[in-house]
């Protein structure tokens, strides 16, 4: 891959999905052209690059949807190490993401208390992987950012926004200093700069994104 005219990638600002290819060719520097994507209606392009799933992000070289590659330094060269990267990256997408986008669906102190305590053993559980992943290094990637950098960055903006509406700190710098330290570095990197939402603008989004759900659910 190489020219702006050969990459483009189906997605829109807000995913965190669609930041990781977006981190990645930065990293990798190169230069892709950000197709929108606002999925209601789905583009042609997309229903005819993902026919299965018809989901964003997709990548686009020369007009045909590709894979990421993600070579060292993004993945471990070492078969162990790159296999624990995709096991945290998994925890992140799968698990732990989610349980931070639940606490905004408490209806109560004791639901929000429970969902709290899911979400900061999580946060426990990364700091503790960062350790082990980064070897003493500044990144899940040790002297790199990596797979994990990259798939935990992503949420950084969701995250922000969940602790402005929800009140809760949720990469405490007291509890959690290495994790709090690592979010700081990695919004800091040129790659990420340009990419990463603006809290405020993604709270606005949220705030409409929750009305129209709550609009289009059936009345109880």
């Amino acid at each position: 891959m190489g020219k702006y005219e050969d990459v483009k990638l189906l997605g829109d600002w807000p995913s965190p999905f669609s930041m990781k290819p977006r981190i990645a060719l930065n990293l990798k520097k190169v230069d892709y052209e950000l197709i929108v994507e606002k999925m209601n209606p789905k583009s042609e392009l997309l229903l005819k690059s993902n026919p299965v799933h018809k989901k964003i992000p997709v990548l686009l070289h020369r007009g045909k949807p590709v894979y990421m590659d993600f070579r060292p330094p993004i993945l471990p060269a070492d078969p162990y190490d790159r296999a624990i990267a995709r096991f945290w990256a998994a925890y992140i997408d799968d698990k732990w993401a989610m349980q931070v986008r639940d606490i905004n669906k408490a209806n109560t102190d004791e639901e929000r208390a429970a969902a709290a305590e899911l979400i900061f053993a999580g946060v426990q559980l990364l700091e503790e992987a960062f350790q082990t992943c980064g070897k003493g290094g500044n990144w899940f990637g040790g002297d790199n950012v990596g797979y994990v950098d990259i798939t935990l960055g992503s949420y950084l903006a969701w995250i922000r926004v969940t602790e402005k509406m929800s009140g809760l700190k949720i990469l405490d710098g007291d509890k959690f200093p290495q994790l709090a330290a690592w979010a700081d570095r990695f919004c800091a990197e040129e790659a990420v700069k340009g990419v990463m939402p603006e809290t405020d603008k993604l709270a606005e989004f949220a705030k409409t994104l929750m009305m129209k759900l709550k609009a289009a659910s059936p009345a109880k």
